[in-house]
């Protein structure tokens, strides 16, 4: 890890950038507990986190994502019960129905999946 930092800070040295120790901080990706609470290189402290918002998806240094997924099928089944009278009337062609899911119901479910570590028991 320090090895990593010391390179950022060289590389963007080249381009005369300066890290802002207030601003930095780190995060392990890890299902080992991790007892650092910081890191030091050149007189710079680094804090640690453990999960910060992306694209409206909580990252955790753990990789659980089991929370993420439940609520994105909730708020899938919480619009589709909510048109349930569409879905189910015969004046709707099949058509647009698909047309209905794959363009407003499926993106909610699927919002911030880049950030999902998929298991065998999400699957």
């Amino acid at each position: 890890m320090i090895d990593k930092f010391e390179k950022l800070k060289n590389l963007s040295l080249k381009f005369g950038l300066i890290v802002n120790e207030n601003k930095t901080m780190y995060m392990n990706s890890t299902k080992q507990k991790n007892l650092l609470k910081g890191l030091t290189v050149d007189n710079l402290h680094i804090n640690k986190f453990g999960s910060f918002n992306y694209v409206g998806t909580i990252v955790r240094g753990n990789n659980i994502s089991e929370k993420q997924i439940r609520e994105g099928i909730a708020k899938e089944n919480k619009i589709f019960y909510a048109n349930k009278i569409l879905f189910k009337s015969n004046l709707v062609s099949m058509k647009y129905k698909l047309k209905l899911c794959w363009s407003v119901i499926r993106p909610i479910v699927v919002y911030g999946c880049k950030t999902w570590v998929l298991k065998k028991s999400i699957i």
